[in-house]
């Protein structure tokens, strides 16, 4: 299913979990690595925007669905796709790493949610190997020297998987710089995944996730920062609508 037009145009090229992750144990049994993103509706709003962004989302290897509305315009067009939010693919991603014994890195957010989450890991997954953590400073460019730096830190490390929690566009443009400069390495984007682990942020109650409304939840948590992102989403909709219709 592709979202939008011309060169912000994305596709989501995983429709299921089960064909995720069996192409991440190919990439993992033959050591290449790779740059997952997880599309949601707010970045359909900046990717028209911003080229930095877009060409990001080009250069992902996997794009999966991040958000029900993207589950259901996929639906619409006659072309349906999972629900695969960030947050719930790190432990399932965790387990994978730790059943191939692969080691594991995790970079953005800040150091005590970093730290957090690899106690919370650890206590879930004993076998876990946990080689890396890093927060960037404040103001970090994705695009800049300390950027390519952290990327060769990270390589050598010896991961084989790390997590990205840097917020979109930042994550997924260090993801597809990933792909060059550290290629023996996944690149997970999952925004604020490591912070709900780490009990830093709350996530909704899975009754509010099932019923689709992990959105109000996050807009009540924090509605100056929430409500206007929100607000450009559900301006979006209408077009996005017409897009998938007229792709059935």
């Amino acid at each position: 299913m592709k979202y939008g037009t011309g060169t912000a145009a994305v596709e989501v090229n995983v429709s299921t979990r089960a064909a995720l992750f069996q192409a991440l144990r190919a990439r993992f049994a033959t050591g290449q690595g790779f740059a997952l993103a997880t599309l949601n509706l707010d970045h359909l709003t900046k990717l028209p925007r911003d080229a930095g962004f877009a060409a990001a989302y080009r250069a992902q290897d996997f794009i999966v669905a991040d958000g029900r509305p993207v589950v259901w315009l996929s639906q619409l067009a006659n072309q349906p796709v999972e629900l695969m939010p960030g947050s719930d693919l790190i432990l399932p991603l965790c387990e994978l790493a730790a059943a191939h014994s692969l080691p594991v890195a995790f970079f953005g957010s800040d150091e005590g949610a970093l730290q957090g989450a690899a106690v919370a890991l650890r206590t879930r997954l004993p076998g876990l190997e946990i080689c890396h953590i890093a927060a960037p400073p404040m103001g970090f460019d994705p695009e800049s020297a300390e950027a390519d730096t952290a990327l060769r830190e990270i390589a050598q490390s010896g991961a084989r998987l790390c997590f990205l929690a840097l917020g979109a566009p930042k994550q997924e443009i260090l993801a597809a710089r990933g792909r060059d400069i550290a290629p023996r390495v996944g690149f997970a984007s999952i925004g604020a995944g490591l912070d709900f682990l780490a009990g830093r942020q709350r996530r909704a109650p899975k009754w509010m996730r099932m019923l689709a409304l992990e959105w109000l939840w996050r807009a009540m948590q924090s509605p100056a920062r929430m409500v206007p992102r929100y607000a450009r989403c559900f301006a979006i909709l209408p077009r996005l609508t017409l897009e998938a219709w007229r792709a059935r």
